[in-house]
């Protein structure tokens, strides 16, 4: 939509926002109406053809916490689902904006804002808006052998809003099965902040026992524990300034989770051995594969802490809901590979194509990205075939009933423990449960059996 055909709906209760906006944008609009009373903005709607809505956070009353500008975005969501909405915050409700998207909003800007950057925002939306399917955007990550590509819609809303909520500090769950990508996605979140240039931490929180939860992430002094010979930093404090990223933050006992959400809250960490705490600044990333509604299962997880984690929560969707992306990812890993291995350019045919587009991938990603390496390292043409796809068989050994008369033991062990964490999607803590194990126990049963 051409911007001077747009009606614009300005609600504040500050006389003077409403009077900077209407200077700024009535050569710019076809109309521009504003509204101090947030109790007219239904009237508003339903007498005006409204493109888009500059609505405030905060509004006159008892107690301005910034739900107010929440409550009215999710009554102009009712009303009209597919208007274009953007809230105006100050900095110190940032957290609160970001929360914002969640609900609906499409942006937010920062008061005092740069005029042409509020402009832009609302131009970029209402094209946005008219042809939302014209515009590819992508988030590049560094991290590992590949960017964070796709073209499908559910990607591409997904890199629209961390493109808005990479730049704030605003803590992040990402959820999603294994082999999505949550750890790029953290990564490429890190590298569009403004805290890029600082340390990225990453820790696999749910292989830690309670003693190593504790020194790993806390640090301790000399003498803490048995093994403790000398002062050791943990990783709060290594992250200090830049962002902590705690991986498999579903699989950590409630135990582990006080702790955690000890140090969230204060904002400080004790080192084991010591009693004086250390401030520290993060951003928080978390991730999870399991899913949020059995994370909300008090017995199992604090709300609490779903509540400091969570401020914004992105879910990378399995790859078979991303069909329009197999065959960009396929070729991007086709390209990287035949570099890598030093052999010429790669591509498929027909029947390639076809078997890539017809597998569900239950190892999203990841078992693609590991498909076309095993493929390219093993190709003698520059054209690959379906019969040089072959698919992780990890599947067809779990489902499998063997011959137990001439199966060792170890095997049968091995197997019922890929087929119990296949049924929990994963989750170790659940897989250990129903086996009769320690997670602990489990994990080194994984490392014995390089599963």
């Amino acid at each position: 939509m051409i911007l001077k055909k747009a009606t614009v709906l300005v609600v504040d209760d500050d006389t003077d926002v409403l009077t900077a906006v209407k200077l700024l944008l009535k050569t710019e609009v076809r109309e521009i109406i504003t509204e101090k009373n947030p109790e007219n903005i239904n009237s508003l709607l339903t007498r005006n053809a409204v493109d888009l809505v500059l609505l405030d956070m905060n509004f006159n009353s008892a107690i301005n916490t910034g739900n107010e500008g929440i409550y009215w975005l999710r009554k102009i969501k009712e009303w009209k689902p597919n208007i274009c909405v953007i809230m105006i915050t100050a900095y110190g409700d940032i957290d609160l904006a970001v929360r914002s998207l969640k609900e609906g909003a499409n942006d937010f800007v920062v008061k005092p804002w740069h005029n042409e950057k509020l402009i832009e925002t609302i131009t970029d939306l209402l094209d946005k808006k008219e042809a939302p399917k014209q515009a590819k955007v992508s988030v590049k990550s560094t991290a590992g052998t590949t960017a964070i590509l796709g073209d499908d819609e559910v990607m591409q809303d997904i890199f629209y809003k961390v493109n808005k909520i990479a730049p704030t500090d605003a803590n992040i769950l990402i959820l999603g099965e294994n082999g999505t990508g949550k750890d790029l996605m953290a990564k490429a979140i890190h590298e569009r902040s403004l805290r890029a240039n600082k340390p990225f931490v990453k820790v696999d929180v749910g292989a830690l026992t309670d003693t190593l939860f504790e020194s790993e992430l806390f640090g301790h002094k000399k003498g803490a524990f048995t093994d403790a010979r000398e002062d050791r930093m943990g990783r709060f404090e290594e992250a200090h300034g830049g962002t902590l990223f705690l991986d498999e933050i579903g699989n950590i006992s409630l135990q582990q989770q006080a702790k955690l959400l000890t140090v969230l809250q204060n904002r400080q960490v004790t080192r084991l051995g010591t009693n004086k705490p250390v401030d520290i600044d993060i951003r928080l990333i978390c991730a999870t594969n399991v899913p949020l509604m059995e994370l909300a299962n008090e017995n199992r997880f604090r709300k609490d802490l779903i509540y400091r984690i969570n401020t914004v929560e992105i879910t990378m969707p399995p790859l078979r809901k991303r069909n329009n992306d197999i065959i960009l990812l396929a070729r991007h890993f086709a390209q990287l590979y035949a570099t890598k291995y030093t052999k010429s350019a790669i591509d498929f045919d027909h029947t390639a194509v076809q078997k890539l587009k017809q597998y569900n991938f239950p190892g999203n990603v990841r078992e693609l990205q590991y498909t076309i390496e095993r493929a390219v390292i093993m190709a003698d043409a520059p054209v690959l075939g379906a019969d040089d796809l072959l698919f992780s068989s990890l599947e067809k050994s779990v489902t499998e009933t063997p011959d137990m008369d001439n199966v060792p033991l170890s095997t049968m062990e091995k197997n019922a423990i890929l087929k119990v964490i296949d049924k929990h999607n994963g989750n170790i803590t659940r897989a250990a449960k129903e086996l009769g194990l320690t997670r602990t126990a489990l994990y080194r049963r994984l490392n014995k059996y390089e599963i």
